[in-house]
């Protein structure tokens, strides 16, 4: 087994502790690192036996149990992590960066972890990224994406302070991870925080321009096989439409010559309800996407 910790105690950090708790793969959590003393994840970190500080990152290296750790996971906010990874970076250990820091590789389990399982560290864009970067690629895999935008649309509530205070990180990351990951010319991201009571699932909607000729039914079945993909590490994601391709009228040559379709694919993400509720799809495809990414880092 790998020992690994996690920096944050928040809702992410807590989740994510609990989902390595519960599986049966090569990491094993000892350490949560928090800044807040009163909070529920390093209470809940300490009855599950870990070593907790409230220090943070400076804590966590005078804990015992550091000598033991090979994968650290942040998952505090963007702003933090930059000091975080400057903390580490002596101690030699791999990092992976749920924040939108974006210091290390942009990392879609299932597009790319295979091509940056050596890196010190990699980063895993944002939630709305982890959704939606798999389908842009998929199109990609079969025609040229002149332009790909994505609306990633989360549950207010499941919203915290990390999540509000990295909208901007959040829009220029997902952006930058569409075109440098999913293929796309240019990308763009759009987040909406929706306030509706009861709180809905996280939805997302990717729109894909692009030059079809009789390729429809190839892009079809490579956005499924896609989002088969990715529900092997995030059961809770799915298709909530079938994929729709509908060609252009009019004049489209300010975006790209040529373009004669949009492809437009609609999903939803329903969270595992591990520690976080099932509405908070948003939280849970990170947290997955991080044990995915650390598993294949400690089996490597």
């Amino acid at each position: 087994m790998t020992g690994a910790a996690i920096v944050g105690s928040g809702n992410i950090g807590t989740d994510l502790m609990v989902k390595l708790l519960r599986g049966k793969g090569p990491l094993r959590p000892l350490a949560m690192a928090g800044i807040d003393p009163a909070s529920d994840g390093l209470a809940r970190a300490a009855r599950l036996g870990l070593q907790t500080t409230a220090d943070g990152v400076d804590g966590l290296v005078k804990l015992p149990c550091f000598a033991d750790v090979r994968v650290v996971f942040d998952a505090t906010s963007a702003a933090a992590h930059v000091a975080n990874a400057a903390a580490l970076a002596p101690f030699g250990v791999r990092v992976v960066d749920l924040t939108p820091a974006a210091l290390g590789p942009f990392v879609v389990p299932a597009v790319n972890l295979g091509d940056h399982l050596d890196a010190p560290e990699v980063n895993l864009v944002t939630c709305g990224g982890q959704a939606t970067i798999p389908i842009v690629a998929a199109v990609a895999s079969v025609v040229p994406v002149a332009y790909a935008e994505i609306v990633a649309s989360i549950a207010s509530r499941s919203a915290g302070p990390g999540t509000r205070a990295n909208i901007d990180e959040f829009t220029e990351t997902t952006a930058r991870a569409i075109e440098t990951v999913g293929g796309a010319r240019r990308g763009k991201a759009v987040i909406v925080l929706n306030p509706a009571e009861p709180p809905l699932l996280m939805r997302d909607t990717v729109c894909c321009l692009v030059a079809l000729d009789r390729q429809g039914p190839q892009v079809v079945a490579a956005v499924e096989r896609m989002v088969a993909d990715v529900a092997a590490y995030v059961p809770g994601y799915r298709l909530k439409q079938p994929v729709q391709i509908t060609p252009l009228d009019g004049d489209v040559s300010t975006l790209a010559t040529g373009v004669t379709h949009q492809v437009t694919v609609l999903l939803e993400v329903e969270g595992a309800g591990h520690y976080l509720p099932a509405y908070a799809g948003n939280l849970d495809i990170m947290t997955s996407a991080a044990v995915r990414a650390g598993e294949r880092m400690a089996a490597r």
